[in-house]
């Protein structure tokens, strides 16, 4: 194997780093949301727990980053949908040719995500504000898509850089080692 994929295999440490926190925030997300909509309900029948006006909004956002957010988490751990029914059917070699070019389109819509979403975040999210929070930019509705493309990027080219790698394997080497990847996630989970 060469010597590139051993020095970048040091920086993995990091990924993983990234995705532990991302998982974090995204956990905080759903902890947020669901205090604000249980009070939010709570205060629509309770007389003495007040209703914020601005509940909605918020747990929309909320929503909105996790969503995102755990998409990007999805492709650190290979858990997008993929159509896999003809894996064992093709040749190794394909087979790795096709992972690589659908990391590299997932990696082109993240910069997509990346550029466009900030130019939308910047301008249309800048110029308004939530309608129950008049001081609060409507930038941060708009901010998850770019940050959320920020991060595809980052695991895509982790997963591109593994890519190149499993040519450099032998195809019995490379089933292994996705069998055993596949075994890990599923204990994580």
């Amino acid at each position: 194997m060469p010597v590139i994929f051993e020095k970048l295999e040091k920086i993995k440490p990091l990924y993983d780093v990234v995705s532990k926190v991302l998982m974090i925030i995204c956990k905080l997300f759903l902890i947020t949301d669901i205090i604000i909509t249980s009070v939010s309900v709570a205060g629509r029948y309770i007389p003495f727990i007040p209703d914020p006006s601005w509940s909605e909004e918020v747990v929309l956002t909320c929503m909105s980053y996790m969503a995102v957010l755990s998409a990007a988490l999805a492709i650190r751990r290979k858990a997008h949908i993929r159509m896999t029914a003809f894996d064992r059917y093709l040749p190794a070699n394909l087979l790795k040719t096709l992972d690589l070019l659908a990391d590299i389109g997932v990696l082109i819509l993240g910069i997509v995500m990346l550029v466009l979403g900030m130019g939308y975040a910047s301008t249309i999210g800048s110029r308004g504000t939530y309608v129950s929070m008049p001081s609060v930019s409507r930038f941060w509705m708009y901010f998850p898509i770019p940050l959320a493309g920020f991060f595809m990027i980052i695991f895509e080219l982790e997963a591109i850089v593994n890519d190149f790698k499993a040519f450099f394997l032998k195809d019995t080497e490379y089933d292994l080692k996705n069998q055993a990847e596949k075994m890990i996630e599923e204990a994580k989970g």
